[in-house]
């Protein structure tokens, strides 16, 4: 076994590995980039090597100095995590020039499965079944547009260098594959360095199923069983399960057999995933092959009582798999849900900033949280955003379900927005929770998943004005202690009159509604009066903003964190996010440049679609803007025209710079 290895990786991939490490009694050493200076990662490492500058292609991209920095350490294993240098051929075949292990499949498996049109052509010879398409090498769009007719619509454009949901387009008819193919060969240029596409028939309602397999260096492969990863937005996973509902002992067998005869196809070590996309009527396809360790792989590890970080490590020394199929079982059923920073109201638009109050459901046997942040950290603009992967365990799926609702609920995020809510409703989804899965869930339950913005509940008011209350009362209390004259009556903060009970009015606004809470103080507690209904509230309220608050002898608890002038209130499973208005402020109204169009964060300016001069109309594309991996269109919001852009292809811009000069057409 090693005894020290080197992680080329960040974030929580970064740390998982080194939970396991250490519990191995293995030695860590971190990268970082100069972005990731304090990130966590670095802070759990026996050792730590800065490795260049914040963006991922001068920093965690760059062979050379991730050898440098193993050999330097006397790091005799290089693990990899997923993501950045995971899938490349070129890394793992310095590992191997330089003497050093590379904890993953060897080249010849990354190269084989590394291009999806010719892991196509590998699986057809291996007698894995295939969705039909066009795997080819001619990559003119006019001989892909004639393709995709021949298959037949719907088709999906995929980037045979791809992976992470990345480089991936929908086409639904004809006339729109031109526009997409350019669109999908965009990204893949700039995600992977290679634009070869494949074209596939889109399935209909299709289900994503994943099969876990490992490999050894004494010819033995295994599999551990299925994952079903349906749940996606924008081909990206949001909600990964073990088993997969419905799966049959006859079709986990069928695929598990298919999974472990692509493994030895290629001469498979390490963990992998065989990837299929599955039919409703209970038919799969290959769809791909993950040569790494996957994001969702604690749910395979709950529901085996594995860890699969520790296999990587003992097959990467030499060790033979720890246990042979027939010795492999399922016991109950696992769910992850990503956190991410973004905004799902936004159409999941990345979101950055300091984790000002950051506080996770408690773990045990049931909830586990992994995660490469903690309270204070930054979400920076330059890499993927989570903030977490929350997995729970029970004996069955609805118990499993019930513990997911109460972990998300129990979940506390400030300082950046956040999908929580969003995967408490997609969990308590009837479509999910009643296991009709199809990878186009989302889009199909979307009046369930983004109901319009309600109102304010009174109780929600309550509560934070009782919070706030009861912050001024302990920071009058400190200022007593340390005021010479602390025990004098004026620093009390109990609405003593002399001849009268003392009232005050708080406002609060949700959205563009403001809302008055009228306070009278009352003996140890307050009358609050929202639209002439009144309650007795009192209660008690730690630095941490946890809140025992009691409404009319109505007993709860309730998280309250003040932040830049809002109260972010959490109570009964979800969350608001109100300002506090301040009544003798009057400052004006803010908002963007005049007749500009902002960046909804910070990104880089990859294309210009729309000329300057041009008439369009509303929702017409006009520009391009690549932020944390992902494209974003900005688009005309009215008919008009495109007076300037303020910035060329290639510029990095700021969250909030004015992005293009737009003049809306007259009213008619």
């Amino acid at each position: 076994m090693f005894d020290k290895i080197l992680i080329a990786n960040r974030g929580e991939i970064a740390c998982r590995v080194i939970k396991t490490a250490r519990r191995m009694g293995i030695k860590t050493v971190a990268v970082y980039s100069e972005a990731d200076a304090n990130a966590r990662h670095v802070r759990l490492a026996d050792e730590a090597v800065l490795i260049g500058p914040a963006a991922a292609r001068e920093s965690y991209l760059v062979i050379d100095k991730i050898i440098a920095a193993a050999k330097a350490t006397g790091a005799q294993a290089i693990h990899p995590g997923y993501g950045f240098l995971s899938e490349n051929e070129d890394f793992c075949h310095a590992c191997e020039r330089e003497g050093i292990v590379f904890i993953g499949p060897p080249v010849s498996a990354i190269r084989a499965m590394g291009s999806k049109s010719e892991a196509k052509k590998l699986m057809e010879a291996a007698g894995v079944p295939l969705t039909p398409g066009y795997h080819g090498d001619d990559q003119a769009p006019a001989y892909l547009h004639q393709q995709a007719d021949a298959i037949g619509y719907p088709v999906l454009i995929k980037a045979a260098a791809g992976g992470g949901g990345k480089g991936m387009r929908l086409v639904e008819k004809s006339e729109d594959f031109i526009d997409l193919l350019a669109s999908c060969k965009r990204e893949a240029s700039s995600s992977f360095g290679d634009e070869h596409v494949l074209v596939e028939k889109y399935i209909t309602k299709p289900r994503h199923i994943e099969i876990q397999v490992f490999g050894d260096t004494h010819g033995n492969v295994v599999y551990l069983f299925e994952r079903d990863c349906s749940v996606q937005r924008r081909h990206q996973k949001v909600l990964e399960e073990a088993p997969a509902p419905g799966m049959t002992p006859e079709r986990r067998a069928a695929m598990g057999k298919a999974a472990v005869e692509a493994a030895k196809a290629v001469g498979y070590v390490g963990a992998g995933t065989v990837e299929f996309i599955a039919n409703q009527d209970g038919s799969f396809y290959f769809m791909e092959m993950n040569t790494r360790l996957q994001v969702e792989h604690p749910v395979t590890e709950m529901i085996t009582g594995l860890d699969l970080v520790e296999w990587q490590l003992r097959v990467a020394s030499g060790e033979k798999l720890p246990l042979a199929q027939e010795q492999l079982q399922i016991r109950g059923h696992a769910l992850e849900a990503r956190i991410y920073a973004e905004d799902p109201a936004k159409g999941f638009l990345p979101s950055t900033g300091r984790l000002v109050h950051l506080a996770p459901p408690v773990e045990n046997l049931h909830v586990r949280v992994d995660t490469g942040v903690e309270e204070g950290d930054e979400i920076s603009p330059h890499y993927d955003p989570m903030i977490a992967k929350l997995i729970v365990w029970d004996i069955n799926r609805d118990r499993a379900l019930a513990r997911m609702l109460q972990a998300l609920a129990d979940y506390r995020v400030v300082g950046v927005a956040n999908n929580i809510e969003f995967l408490s409703r997609l969990t308590a989804c009837p479509a999910f929770s009643g296991a009709d899965l199809d990878t186009g869930l989302i889009e199909r339950e979307k009046a369930y998943l983004f109901p319009a913005e309600e109102g304010v509940p009174d109780e929600v008011l309550q509560i934070a004005a009782l919070a706030e209350l009861l912050r001024e009362t302990a920071l009058a209390d400190k200022r007593a202690q340390r005021a010479a004259d602390s025990r004098s009556p004026w620093h009390a903060r109990d609405g003593w009159r002399m001849n009268a009970t003392a009232r005050r009015t708080l406002l609060f606004r949700f959205g563009e509604t403001e809302r008055a809470v009228d306070v009278a103080y009352l003996p140890g507690a307050y009358r609050l009066t929202i639209d002439g209904r009144s309650v007795e509230a009192r209660g008690e309220l730690n630095p941490r903003g946890l809140l025992r608050v009691e409404l009319d002898g109505t007993r709860m608890d309730a998280t309250v964190i003040a932040a830049a002038g809002r109260r972010h209130v959490f109570a009964k499973g979800r969350a608001w996010q109100l300002a506090a208005v301040d009544p003798l402020h009057h400052g004006g109204e803010g908002g963007g440049a005049e007749g500009g169009l902002l960046a909804p964060m910070p990104g880089k300016v990859i294309a210009l679609v729309a000329a300057e001069g041009a008439k369009v109309e509303k929702g017409a594309p006009l520009l391009i803007l690549e932020a944390m991996k992902m494209e974003h269109t900005i688009t005309a919001p009215a008919a008009g025209t495109v007076k300037a852009f303020r910035f060329g292809v290639g510029d990095q811009v700021g969250d909030g710079a004015e992005l293009v000069e737009f003049e809306a057409a007259a009213a008619a």
